[in-house]
């Protein structure tokens, strides 16, 4: 069994989908591995290190080829696959609504698309969940980045000269991102709420020390979906929303939203005029600005000025704490494969729960049945 990983090709990519430490585990299980030269350059792991534990370092066009699994943290384009093994395992994140012409190309090459961001969510699979290790080193990097923008210290000081005030926090969407930059922003110090339409998060953020800001006034309401997942809330529940965000948002120093809706553009959450409401030299750090954005007005990797607010979002925050996020997505990737590891065969044998939600082609079809109702 042969497993190989190529460096990232994305724009902005340093992560990358094997470290050191899932080598030798994989070599351990019986497979052998090939690494891209320089594939760890950007997350701080030279060549050394994977060679050092076993790994095979070559250039890109050998390390692939004859290789039984290819890993990658952004999917490679078909090109890049060249020499692979006929039906190779190719298991990285797809963004496979908004890709669909990769998925149709890994289909028609042969190549087996594994989604990692389609792995579900099951009390067993959480260890092999990308998206949740990879968006709470997200909500801290948002609350970090945050900080260094804002003018003015977080937490409050009490000096000779006066009392320096804790700065306010509002987090918007409170999933694993929103517990992480709620629990961060605790910890520098400033005052923190947050929000969410799904009701069972607030003992949660209780929990952290934070205050919960909630509709009340519309009944019978709620907004989670399958796989705990947030879910479009209806025209009633947006309005009582915008209203109760409106006036708590304008005494808010910093605020964070990281509201996503899987497969649809992100939810539209601060508007322009809420936006005016707020006081100059305030910050928003929109997580969701790559999915479209709940920020009115917010650019991927751009500083955005309105009204004297500044709004700022990355097209990919995980990359800017690369090796943490290398580590954490590499044990993903090790702990989805080795739970399904067959001995006997020598190679990783899915079931059908976990398996079938993965898989997005395979015998040169689209099979996903989230990509073809």
């Amino acid at each position: 069994m042969r497993i190989a990983v190529l460096k990232e090709r994305a724009a902005g990519e340093s992560r990358v989908a094997m470290t050191p430490e899932t080598v030798k585990k994989f070599i351990a299980l019986g497979a052998t591995v090939a690494v891209e030269e320089g594939a760890g350059a950007g997350a701080s792991i030279p060549d050394e290190a994977f060679s050092e534990a076993g790994a095979e370092v070559l250039a890109g066009d050998k390390a692939v080829a004859g290789a039984d699994i290819v890993l990658g943290v952004q999917a490679p384009e078909v090109a890049a696959l060249s020499g692979a093994k006929d039906g190779a395992w190719v298991a990285a994140t797809f963004d496979p609504f908004r890709n669909g012409e990769l998925v149709e190309a890994y289909a028609k090459a042969g190549f087996e698309a594994l989604s990692m961001e389609f792995m579900p969510r099951i009390t067993r699979a959480q260890s092999m969940d990308v998206l949740s290790s990879q968006s709470n080193l997200a909500g801290y990097k948002a609350v970090i980045a945050s900080a260094d923008e804002y003018g003015r210290a977080f937490p409050m000081m009490m000096t000779a000269a006066g009392t320096v005030q804790a700065a306010k926090c509002f987090v918007m969407g409170v999933g694993v991102a929103g517990l992480q930059a709620i629990a961060t922003a605790k910890r520098l110090g400033a005052q923190v709420s947050a929000t969410d339409v799904r009701s069972a998060t607030k003992e949660q953020i209780m929990s952290l020390g934070a205050k919960p800001v909630f509709v009340e006034s519309v009944e019978g309401i709620e907004g989670e979906g399958s796989g705990g997942y947030a879910t479009e809330m209806s025209e009633e529940y947006q309005k009582a929303q915008a209203e109760l965000v409106s006036s708590h948002i304008a005494k808010q120093d910093i605020v964070i939203t990281t509201a996503l809706i899987p497969g649809r553009p992100a939810p539209r959450l601060i508007s322009d005029a809420q936006i005016a409401t707020m006081k100059p030299g305030s910050v928003i750090f929109d997580l969701a600005v790559a999915q479209g954005g709940n920020v009115e007005g917010s650019k991927p990797d751009e500083t955005v000025v309105k009204h004297g607010v500044k709004i700022i979002g990355f097209a990919n925050t995980a990359t800017h704490l690369a090796a943490d996020a290398s580590a954490l997505f590499a044990r993903n990737l090790f702990n989805f494969l080795s739970a399904f590891w067959d001995k006997e065969a020598g190679k990783p044998v899915l079931d059908e729960e976990i398996g079938d939600a993965v898989r997005l082609t395979q015998g040169g079809k689209v099979v996903n049945e989230r990509l073809t109702d």
